[in-house]
């Protein structure tokens, strides 16, 4: 498997504390059968700044380790974006790095609301050759609330990448539920970790993909198994025609 999604580089954000614990998350991931992990530090928080360069330097310096710790896992650079009105800009001046250096972007919403500018956004990123992948949408309460939002940017050409753990209940039922519809509705591409640690945000890729194999089959489970594979080539992944969330009416038992 492919994880598209990991905070693993160590103490640059609000993943791994430091190289030990890194290393036990490689280790983990391992047992998850992951054998291929894109490191995606947030790039701008109060706390932190990641630019691309950083964030290459201390992929090839992971990966050195895990050689030496004879450990068969690949690191990949990419990074997880807050989204911003001056993204273009950061991407010119070099400070975004896409998914292993092609023309995909991680893309974080707030867990609140979805910006007003982002479909203007959106299309600029797109006429500079980058297809923006939003991460998490099933945690965004604005996008529960109005699926339509995330309906309108997909048939715009955005992608998503839903969390594992969403699958598996995680972050409750109300995220599990929504995240199934996303899947339903061809509302998502990717399932990613979204992991930061061992603990308590682990991986979870194995697990997730058992549910899917046991809701949908095998054909859906090769869909992201296969896209996965297709983004960090920098291919065009695999997308059916996305549908709207009806949403479900609840009637009054007398």
């Amino acid at each position: 498997m492919i994880d598209i999604h990991c905070h693993i580089l160590p103490g640059i954000d609000d993943g791994a504390k430091d190289w030990s614990e890194s290393i036990q998350m490689v280790r983990k991931a391992a047992e998850q059968g992951i054998h291929t992990i894109v490191a995606t530090p947030h790039h701008l928080n109060n706390h932190y700044e990641n630019p691309k360069r950083k964030i290459i330097e201390i992929v090839d310096q992971l990966n050195c380790v895990l050689q030496d710790e004879k450990i068969d896992v690949n690191i990949l650079s990419g990074q997880e974006t807050r989204v911003y009105g001056e993204m273009v800009e950061g991407f010119e001046r070099g400070e975004i790095q896409p998914v292993n250096g092609t023309q995909y972007v991680l893309v974080e919403f707030s867990s609140s609301h979805v910006p007003r500018y982002t479909e203007k956004l959106f299309y600029d990123l797109q006429v500079k050759g980058l297809i923006p992948v939003i991460v998490h949408p099933e945690r965004n309460q604005e996008l529960i609330e109005q699926p339509d939002l995330l309906y309108k940017l997909v048939q715009n050409g955005a992608l998503t990448q839903v969390t594992a753990g969403s699958i598996c209940g995680d972050f409750g039922k109300k995220i599990k539920s929504f995240t199934f519809q996303l899947i339903e509705a061809n509302l998502t591409h990717f399932i990613a970790s979204d992991a930061h640690n061992t603990r308590n945000r682990t991986f979870k890729m194995r697990e997730a993909f058992d549910l899917i194999h046991e809701k949908y089959g095998n054909e859906m489970v090769y869909l992201f198994d296969d896209n996965a594979a297709l983004v960090i080539e920098g291919s065009h992944i695999y997308k059916e025609v996305p549908e709207k969330i009806k949403k479900k009416k609840f009637f009054k038992i007398f």
